[in-house]
């Protein structure tokens, strides 16, 4: 498995996971093509990021790092459109991923947040350091090293 940054969305690499997204009823990687094809959100201002994982050429896993909107000193991440492929869950994409989201993260921001609303989910997180956490935004977070955002794009 090899984790890569993504400027872009091609559709060929995105379809599959779109279509399996939504047939578990999920509909964050279709708001994720929309917001890309609208350039509402492609990830690109700094700080935030998008990785793919990658098995065989094949896109596995998909997640995205963005500035918290609701942190009004922007030191506050979120990790958002987080989704792995059925078949590869729970071998080992998921972690990969999310550890690289955390790594590009630490240097820029100082807190971690994200939503989920399955216990599975939840779990992976909590299994991963997050804590749940009184918010009306997020479901749970992590304190990070960082949390000097640096205006430049890497």
């Amino acid at each position: 498995m090899i984790v890569r940054r993504m400027n872009s969305l091609q559709k060929e690499q995105i379809t599959p996971l779109l279509e399996e997204s939504k047939r578990e009823g999920f509909r964050f990687i279709e708001r994720l093509v929309h917001d890309f094809q609208t350039r509402k959100n492609k990830f690109s201002l700094p700080g935030e990021a998008l990785f793919g994982v990658f098995h065989n050429k094949k896109l596995i896993a998909v997640g995205g790092l963005n500035r918290d909107p609701y942190d009004q000193d922007q030191r506050t991440c979120r990790i958002r459109r987080f989704y792995v492929g059925k078949e590869y869950r729970r071998k080992g994409a998921g972690s990969l991923l999310l550890k690289t989201l955390l790594h590009e993260a630490t240097p820029n921001f100082s807190e971690a947040v994200l939503r989920t609303d399955t216990k599975e989910a939840a779990s992976f997180y909590e299994r991963a350091g997050f804590s749940k956490i009184q918010s009306d935004h997020a479901t749970h977070g992590l304190t990070l090293g960082g949390g000097e955002l640096h205006d430049h794009k890497r």
